[in-house]
This record gives C-alpha cells, structure tokens and sequence, in this order.
C-alpha cells in the first residue's frame, strides 16, 4: 500500500492511501461509477470489467482509503504498466466526497507509484471538456493539455470531446526538485 498526507487548499493535510482492489471492493466501485454526481464524466465498465482490471497483470486498480479511519473515499485505475513504451494511462479515478483534497492527494500518489514504481517515462488521462474541476486538477498538479479528441465519447446530451493531457517524467522530477511531488 502507498501512502501520502497532502496539503488540500488551504486545509489540514489529506490523508490518503491507495490499497489494490478486492473482489469484495466492487460493488461500492460500481455505486460510485453510478453516482449521478459522476456519470456526467465517466463511461462506467461493467462487472465484469473491473473484475478483470483487478487480475490483469497491466492494470493497476486500487481503492482510495482517506481521513483518520482510512475509509474507502474512491477509485483509481492505471493502464499500461507492463508497456514497453513506458506509457501509462490514469485511465479513471472517482473520488466519493469532493473538495476534500481526497482527489489531489491521490493523483500525487499514483504519480509516485507511476514515475517510482512502475518507471512511467509519460503518465497521461484524458478528460472531458466539460469537467472544469477536473481539468482544473489536473492543469494545476503538472499535467500538460496534449490535443483535442472531438465529441469522440457519447454523452447524456450528445457527444462529449476529450482533452488528452500528460507528463513526462523529466517534468516530474523537475517538480519534485521544487517539492511540489511527494519525495522519492
């Protein structure tokens, strides 16, 4: 299990952990997938899905623990990890309770665990246009917009487009050195 207390704006630290997912985890995945507060930004996956993400050997999929008891406040999910690219993908994270810092505090741990751990040379998402507080997020923890996939997802209203951000690892060892990543 990875580890982190991470400042939220402007609030006592965050304290974060990613655990792998269990079987048993997947129901309260799919709860969340299903949130309404969350399908406006994701395509939730079947059972099915998550159940294989949980055995694939290049998949990483993990539960995020947060506050003083450590109880599951999210989801994340990296693809790639056995790429001979060295490229891994932030495929989804889904917190429960937002603007909490659980979010932020995540995304730096699954930016050591893909730099540190699994030796990404890029770590790249994508995300809706329309998910202004995720962009947000992103813009703001290093990741650089990339492109523009037009309305290549179907969406509740229509087709929604993609904005592909990424960073490189040079980039992430340049923030470190700032201190602005959690230490080696």
């Amino acid at each position: 299990m990875t580890a982190v207390n991470s400042l939220a704006a402007n609030r006592t630290p965050a304290r974060v952990r990613l655990r792998p997912t269990m079987q048993s985890d997947i129901d309260f995945v799919l709860t969340l997938e299903h949130d309404p507060e969350n399908l406006p930004f994701i395509t939730p996956w079947e059972r099915t899905q998550h159940e294989a993400a949980i055995r694939f050997p290049d998949f990483r999929h993990f539960i995020i623990e947060a506050g003083q008891d450590l109880a599951s406040a999210g989801f994340l999910i990296l693809i790639g990890c056995r790429s001979p690219h060295q490229a891994l993908e932030l495929k989804r994270m889904v917190v429960r309770h937002k603007g909490e810092g659980h979010g932020r505090a995540a995304l730096r741990v699954a930016k050591k665990v893909a730099f540190d751990d699994l030796g990404a040379h890029r770590f790249w998402l994508d995300v809706r246009t329309h998910n202004h507080r995720a962009r947000a997020l992103y813009d703001t923890e290093g990741f650089a917009p990339e492109g523009l996939l037009r309305e290549c997802v179907r969406g509740a209203s229509g087709f929604d487009s993609l904005v592909v951000m990424s960073m490189l690892q040079a980039e992430f060892a340049d923030r470190r050195a700032l201190a602005l990543e959690l230490p080696a």
